[in-house]
Parts: structure tokens; sequence; C-alpha cells
């Protein structure tokens, strides 16, 4: 578990432990009236219970938020090494070892190459993804899947006019 998750919720406990110790005294001590018991439980509500579970509250948020992003760092990190050690994967058989939708696979590597991290190619049709030296790319003018020419598609991506295949320039 994340540790500002931990602490999170540690805090959101500690301040309902503070407020029913502190409602508990006041209605039970007998040497007050009622308005000083419902102005001590108002200021102790205010001055201690309300900012420990506030805070409390954004910890437990904010950890969530973090794990995610340390979850799809993880996973990303994961998809380059399968990559960069085989050469070349199918799409396929990385969802299925990753346990992943074939969409979340293809968005990943969309943000490794916006990352600068990984340059290759990928063919849709066949499902193949291959990774490649940036240098080869650069200096690549046909596909090597079809022969066809290569126009630049987007940042650090192009695209062959024929087949579709994808090569990703780090």
């Amino acid at each position: 578990m994340n540790m500002n998750r931990l602490a999170g919720i540690l805090l959101i406990v500690l301040g309902a432990i503070v407020g029913i110790v502190a409602s508990a005294w006041l209605f039970t001590n007998d040497d007050l009236t009622s308005s000083a018991q419902i102005l001590g439980l108002g200021l102790v509500l205010l001055a201690l219970v309300a900012p420990l579970v506030g805070f409390g509250i954004y910890l437990t948020v904010f950890g969530g938020k973090q794990a995610k992003q340390q979850q799809s760092a993880s996973e990303q990190r994961t998809l380059l090494n399968i990559v960069q050690s085989r050469g070349q994967v199918d799409i396929n058989d990385v969802a299925l070892e990753m346990q992943l939708p074939r969409e979340q696979i293809r968005n990943m590597i969309y943000n490794l190459v916006g990352l600068e991290v990984f340059s290759g190619y990928i063919n849709w049709d066949k499902g193949m993804l291959y990774s490649s030296q940036a240098s080869q790319l650069r200096d690549l003018k046909q596909c090597p899947n079809c022969g066809g020419e290569i126009t630049l598609s987007g940042k650090g991506v192009a695209k062959c006019r024929f087949c579709g295949t994808e090569f990703f320039l780090s």
C-alpha cells in the first residue's frame, strides 16, 4: 500500500477517535451546561477533527492517484523490456502476457514513443511490434514490410501509405 494512502487512512481514523472521545467526555461531564457542551463539541470538530479528516482524505486520494501512476509506469517498463529483449513480438501475445487489452497496449506504445524511449515499428494487420535502432529508422525510405513509401504522420511516427505499418522514431 502507498505510504500517502496509509497515512491518510490513519489520519481519518485518528480524527474519528478524537471526535468520539471528545464527544463522550463533553456529554458525560455533568459540570458543563448544554450550551457549553455544544460549543466545546463545535470547537473540537472544527479545530481538530475537520483538519485531521480533511487532510486524511486528501492524502488517501493523492495516494490512490500516485499508485495508479506507478502502476502505469511499471506496465510501460514491462512492455518496453519485452519488446527490446525479444526484438519482435506479437501484440496479442504481449496483451495476454501482460493481461491487458490490445488497445491499452497500443496507447502504451504511443506513450513510450512520446517519451522518446522507444523506437521501432508495428504492423497492425499482422499484429507484430518490432524494436529497432532509431538511426536505422531515420534512414529508412521504404517499408520493410511491403516496400511502399513511408510518410511522416505525427511527432515521432511515420507510416507506410500502402500497408499501414507505423514506424516509431525516438
